[in-house]
């Protein structure tokens, strides 16, 4: 099993920018790939990033390439995601999640992730 944790979300103005965390405990971190959904009010889980176990290795959602970047300290058990450039379509809950699963759609799917956070808003005002 593993705990994820979500912190960082909050409010801010579009072009503003977030940090958001990912505090994992229980089995090893680094055993696990890293991913970032979100979900808007009325909208489905949709992918954002994803990062290979070891680091290095990222995948994006094309809508927040340039803008976001996932990262990941396994040392410190701990999984980020830098926003920058934020835009109010931006707005939704964040989830992170743990996954063993790799590969080109693979990694965009929520189904395939084992352990989920319980999320942190992030509001993104115009």
């Amino acid at each position: 099993q593993v705990q994820l944790v979500e912190s960082g979300g909050g409010l801010v103005q579009a072009g503003g920018s977030l940090r958001l965390s990912c505090a994992a405990s229980g089995r090893t971190f680094s055993d696990y790939y890293l991913g970032w959904f979100r979900q808007a009010p009325g909208k489905e889980r949709e992918f954002v990033a994803a990062m290979k176990s070891s680091g290095g290795v990222a995948r994006y959602e094309d809508s927040v390439k340039g803008r976001f970047t996932i990262s990941r300290d396994n040392a410190k058990n701990t999984g980020y995601l830098q926003l920058n450039v934020l835009k109010p379509e931006d707005t939704a809950v964040y989830y992170c999640a743990a996954t063993v699963y790799w590969g080109a759609q693979v990694l965009r799917e929520a189904g395939q992730y084992l352990y989920w956070g319980q999320g942190t808003q992030v509001t993104v005002s115009s």
